[in-house]
């Protein structure tokens, strides 16, 4: 009876908490869209290419840089002959410069698209991309509308089928907030711009998820070509490192199959020619390359780990590493006599705003402090965006090397963000392994007088309590990271 006489803002209480609950629960472990988390079949290593954008430092501090990916995908867009499909997390010109070594990527993009659409009017153009880049419907985009006008297809991904990876803000966001939807203006400052945006964007940033994917697959002489990488075709982000694989053939498909994953969970139904579809049958033998997606490549990562004995090597390059199995996993094979290297960027610089250096430093300090060789990317302004990881055993086992688009976080690898990483297996012969081994050793020798790395007492931070805020930050999503 006392129950039934409750103060009705009690059961008000209560219904909204049995509601948060819900919507809590079901947001993190809800199945996924289908053609998520998908480890594709091995194929076979077709015209691979290991590519990379570096910014060093020069004896007298003097900047330099070398570009590779993005003329190389500018180079795939113009030899395109009947489709091209890109899939990209940032392509715009937000907190951009394109002095001082910047570059207006997005820009160059763009007009690469529109030339290609009026060569050949009968070609497919795909662009697909994270809402970010209207910033949830809060900012017009004159040059994504120029793209539809010409007839290219943009399809903006609906992150809302996927998983929260920040439950604690997002299930009251859907609750309160989603229903509102957004539109260009407002009153509250641009976290990015000029422009004054709405409230409803910012209710929605913390939401924490995103279409993370920089792949582009295009047809040339009757095959498919992939490119995947690190990098995005944002101005802002055009002197950052970032490292790609190009391949052709049937792993391009299945690129191509990942990507109608997105389009269809956005709601389009791409009309893609048999042709393209990818073949049933792996390949066993020989050099091969595996496209990843999502926690696939959690689970790869920890099975190539696991499998590297005592006297391999195993170099790591990545932007963000915190997800606890993945620094376990290292200890451990440190401990077994692997021979690892782990370069990282210090989390110091995002766009001109200084950070904070979680989650790396504190990362950097638990691997210090096991024992494990650690450096830091010399970074002076842009960012060390690589995310690599490389497996060397015994002269007659095969180097196997993965990278593209997925830090080494929790939110990166647990189906929680969109995300696509390729693995190329290969003998230490193959040009693609040669360079990609080359490539490691200069950023952690700095042979070449091209200072690419400090050593870990540059950035150290061991305090504890950042520390457990790093732990506190993972575990929960409340992070950006």
């Amino acid at each position: 009876m006392q129950l039934l006489q409750l103060h009705p803002v009690a059961w008000l209480i209560g219904i909204l908490l049995i509601v948060y609950s819900g919507t809590f629960v079901w947001h993190v472990y809800k199945p996924l869209p289908y053609g998520l988390d998908t480890g594709y079949p091995q194929r076979a290593a077709n015209d691979v290419d290991f590519l990379v954008d570096s910014t060093w430092l020069d004896a007298d501090g003097q900047q330099h840089q070398r570009s590779e990916i993005f003329d190389t995908l500018l180079a795939l867009i113009d030899n395109a002959e009947q489709l091209i499909v890109l899939e990209m997390f940032l392509i715009n010109d937000f907190a951009g410069r394109t002095d001082d070594g910047y570059r207006a990527l997005s820009g160059q993009v763009f007009e690469r698209l529109l030339a290609r659409r009026q060569a050949r009017p009968d070609m497919q153009i795909i662009l697909i991309i994270d809402p970010f880049n209207r910033l949830y419907g809060g900012v017009e985009s004159d040059r994504l509308d120029a793209l539809k006008a010409a007839g290219i297809d943009v399809i903006e991904t609906d992150l809302t089928v996927l998983r929260d990876s920040n439950p604690l803000w997002s299930a009251v966001w859907r609750m309160c907030c989603q229903w509102f939807g957004n539109s260009p203006g407002g009153w509250l400052p641009n976290p990015v711009g000029e422009n004054p945006v709405s409230l409803r964007t910012w209710l929605t940033l913390p939401n924490f998820k995103a279409n993370h994917r920089k792949a582009l697959v295009v047809d040339q002489a009757g095959q498919l070509r992939g490119w995947v990488s690190s990098g995005n075709a944002h101005d802002a982000s055009s002197r950052h490192s970032n490292v790609a694989l190009t391949f052709s053939g049937a792993a391009a498909a299945d690129l191509l199959a990942s990507m109608h994953a997105t389009a269809m969970l956005s709601g389009q139904v791409p009309n893609w020619p048999n042709q393209w579809t990818p073949p049933l049958k792996p390949t066993t033998s020989g050099a091969t390359i595996q496209v990843l997606t999502e926690a696939a490549i959690r689970e790869a990562a920890l099975k190539q780990i696991g499998r590297a004995a005592s006297g391999d090597r195993l170099d790591v390059a990545m932007f963000y590493l915190a997800h606890r199995e993945l620094i376990e996993a290292l200890i451990r094979a440190h401990q077994r006599g692997v021979q690892l290297r782990i370069l990282l960027d210090p989390n110091e610089d995002a766009f001109g705003r200084k950070k904070n250096g979680v989650p790396n430093r504190q990362v950097a300090s638990e691997l210090h402090a096991a024992g494990v060789p650690l450096r830091w990317c010399n970074t002076s302004g842009e960012q060390c965006h690589f995310k690599y990881m490389l497996h060397r055993g015994s002269d007659d086992q095969p180097v196997w090397l993965m990278l593209g688009s997925a830090n080494f976080t929790r939110r990166n690898l647990d189906n929680y963000n969109l995300e696509t990483q390729v693995a190329l297996q290969t003998d230490s012969e193959h040009p693609a392994a040669q360079r990609a081994l080359a490539f490691f050793d200069q950023q952690w020798n700095n042979t070449g007088e091209r200072l690419h790395s400090l050593p870990y007492e540059a950035y150290a931070d061991e305090s504890a309590l950042h520390y457990w805020r790093y732990r506190l930050m993972e575990a929960s999503g409340l992070s950006t990271f």
